[in-house]
């Protein structure tokens, strides 16, 4: 932010972020080095394991696949680097379902409370702790893969000047919302960001967000929603609740949880998602 490195979880939240973007600091972001995916690795392997099991965000908004490739050709054991093409609680119901498959247990695991961060050390902590032999591990990334491909996500951005900037999404889409002054409703499609609507107002593609998900999980015999945010917990909730309610008993759990600093930099101030997958 303006300049200086911070590493998330580590001396960077979420709410640190958004204040930084309220008040107008530059921010970019960065992904870990092969270094660091070496060491990981290594690390993984010093503990026991045979094999690992890599699980990223998408390659076509991030180039963190990419450095875990270049790190897994090193590494002393086989690595599986999975490209799950989503990102947030979609990754996050990926990494769970693969580390359910890897404890060899059927059935997605319980979501946590607290995003996709979560998830990935709850895996982590699942790894280093023997385990009764259960599939191997190309079972176990396709199971990852399987997850994130079946799984939906939309979104709304109160400005897509940051997306725009950080080339996440199209300048022809872009103008959608600096031109002709209409929000649009946003999706994950084949990995990269769409725009999937084009609505007047605020409230109305907030109504849109809602109903495009609701109409998901009503095609589906049982779902798992997730709703991020970023500093608005109780519109997530509001919007959690609610979807929950209309799509009736297909809803097993929904999980609202304040976005990662990294996708918060990306979307920027007013950030609502709702995220689709099976239960």
């Amino acid at each position: 932010m303006d300049g200086v490195r911070h590493v998330e979880g580590v001396d960077l939240t979420s709410a640190d972020l958004l204040g930084a973007l309220t008040h107008g600091a530059r921010v970019t972001t960065s992904q870990p080095p092969p270094a660091a995916f070496a060491a990981a690795y290594a690390r993984a392997a010093a503990a026991g394991a045979r094999e690992i099991v890599s699980v990223h965000l998408s390659g076509e908004l991030s180039g963190t696949v990419r450095a875990a490739r270049l790190a897994a050709a090193t590494s002393p054991v086989p690595v599986h680097v999975v490209d799950s093409r989503v990102v947030g609680m979609a990754l996050g119901f990926a990494v769970l379902d693969a580390a359910r498959c890897a404890a060899g247990a059927d059935g997605p695991a319980p979501a946590p409370t607290t995003g996709p961060l979560a998830a990935a050390r709850s895996w982590w902590r699942a790894r280093r702790h023997p385990q009764p032999a259960g599939p191997d591990a190309a079972a176990v990334a396709a199971r990852a893969t399987a997850t994130a491909a079946s799984t939906r996500v939309w979104f709304l951005v109160e400005s897509i000047d940051h997306l725009r900037r950080g080339g996440r999404l199209s300048a022809p889409a872009a103008a959608i919302g600096t031109v002709l002054g209409l929000r649009p409703l946003l999706a994950l499609r084949d990995g990269s960001v769409v725009v999937q609507e084009k609505v007047r107002t605020r409230r109305a593609a907030r109504d849109r967000l809602e109903a495009v998900a609701v109409a998901e999980a009503a095609a589906r015999p049982a779902v798992r929603v997730a709703v991020h945010h970023l500093g608005q917990p109780d519109l997530g909730s509001s919007i959690g609740a609610q979807v929950a309610a209309w799509a009736g008993d297909r809803v097993s759990e929904v999980v609202v949880c304040e976005s990662s600093a990294v996708l918060a930099a990306h979307a920027g101030p007013g950030l609502l998602a709702i995220v689709v997958a099976d239960a």
